[in-house]
């Protein structure tokens, strides 16, 4: 009979020891859960924000390569507007002692004009 009542305590104290450590198991579980969800939510608000800043980050792409096309335009508009000015310098240049001849024969010419409506004769 002594031996029967220490088998049913000794399953009696298996019994509150199982059940307690189904109860710590539980907590731990719920706790490891909670924890879980926690991150998921965390993780879950991280992707929403990231992707926020990607779409702001791909406006700003789309906008830099805007503006850099308009800047191209303008540096292209540029460069033709300077190859004209070029070629105008260029003729002016080249066609500089030509031109001047010719101004001053025609100076000289007008004086010697003058000279003559101006009563002046001139020998040979």
């Amino acid at each position: 009979m002594g031996m029967m009542q220490n088998i049913i305590n000794d399953a009696k104290a298996m019994e509150a020891e199982a059940i307690r450590g189904e109860e710590q198991a539980q907590k731990a579980y719920e706790e490891f859960i909670k924890e879980t969800n926690l991150s998921i939510e965390e993780k879950s608000k991280d992707i929403v924000n990231k992707g926020e800043e990607k779409g702001k980050a791909e406006i700003a792409v789309v906008e830099k390569k805007e503006e850099l096309e308009s800047v191209m335009g303008e540096l292209e508009q540029l460069y033709n507007e300077n190859a004209d000015l070029h070629k105008s310098c260029d003729f002016i240049m080249k066609n500089f002692d030509v031109r001047q001849t010719a101004r001053d024969e025609e100076i000289e010419a007008l004086k010697q004009s003058i000279a003559m409506f101006s009563g002046a004769s001139f020998s040979a």
